[in-house]
């Protein structure tokens, strides 16, 4: 889904079919990769249904679409600059494609945004954040195999260093006014994930 929507969108900039092809395979392989047990290519696929939903809201459906693919490009449970590396690839492929500068500046702060989901000024980005944080407000069933992903992909941290740097990440939305700065999103899942990040946490004692 993701795959097809991307590749439409960038033809409307390029008509250089190896560059657009060569972008999108740089794309899969990065989502592609075995340490991907969530932000995956399923992943952009999430993302771009639920703002799928919401487009009659959106200003900027293409800037949206070049977000979600590219702001998870760069994921390393290692490294805290996922998104800065992340938001740089973006600026650099929007470039090759001629995509207007103003439009790629806005890419990459929704790309930086996912770094702490913290209210903007601008709607589109607040959209884009919302959806980034759909998942918690899930089924519980969809929030577990969610958690259990995460979990596999920071496996290289033995539970004692995992379970308090989760817990503080909890810790961070719960302590938010609003997790969701959209009302649409507010009304669909902020009351599950309350209940869903609550739960983790006390599993997580």
């Amino acid at each position: 889904m993701i795959r097809q929507t991307f590749i439409e969108t960038v033809s409307h900039y390029s008509h250089d079919e190896v560059l657009v092809n060569s972008l999108w395979s740089e794309i899969e392989k990065n989502y592609s990769s075995k340490s991907r047990h969530y932000h995956n290519l399923n992943h952009l696929d999430f993302l771009l249904q639920e703002l799928a939903e919401v487009k009659s809201h959106l200003l900027d459906w293409d800037t949206i679409i070049f977000a979600i693919v590219y702001h998870d490009l760069i994921y390393h449970a290692l490294k805290k600059n996922n998104e800065e590396k992340s938001a740089e690839i973006a600026s650099e492929r929007l470039d090759k494609i001629g995509y207007a500068k103003g439009k790629i500046n806005l890419c990459v702060q929704m790309i930086q945004a996912t770094s702490k989901h913290s209210l903007s000024t601008y709607q589109d980005i607040n959209f884009f954040t919302d959806a980034d944080l759909a998942i918690l407000g899930k089924d519980e069933s969809t929030y577990r195999k969610y958690t259990a992903g995460v979990r596999k992909e920071y496996s290289v941290y033995p539970d004692i260093i995992y379970r308090p740097g989760r817990r503080q990440v909890l810790q961070h939305f719960l302590e938010m006014e609003k997790i969701f700065k959209t009302q649409p999103f507010f009304d669909k899942y902020e009351k599950q994930a309350r209940n869903n990040l609550q739960i983790e946490m006390l599993q997580l004692k």
